[in-house]
């Protein structure tokens, strides 16, 4: 368990595993002011559920990282269902998601 928390906490900060090939982010989708970018990643035989929820404020960039415990056979799917996932997070939060 501690691995996989460490695997997960190493993914959500940038990292990775040393030599681990990082594959590029989906295209952003605009919605309700927000940009959300798909980031699944290989884990498990298949690709996880996880994204980026950026906004822009007087302030400047604010972003918002997340990752479900779905995985999906291709990273297409994964990309589709995070999508799916930033846009039901932004309608039930916000910009409280910013805090």
């Amino acid at each position: 368990m501690a691995s996989i928390l460490k695997d997960l906490w190493n993914r959500l900060a940038g990292g990775g595993h040393a030599g681990e090939r990082e594959e590029p982010a989906a295209e952003a989708v605009e919605y309700k002011g927000f940009r959300i970018r798909p980031a699944p990643y290989s884990a498990k035989g298949g690709y996880q559920t996880a994204g980026v929820i950026e906004k822009d404020f007087e302030a400047g960039m604010k972003e918002h990282r997340f990752v479900r415990a779905e995985t999906h056979p291709s990273k297409d799917e994964a990309a589709t269902f995070a999508i799916t996932k930033g846009k039901q997070i932004i309608d039930e939060q916000g910009d409280r998601i910013f805090r």
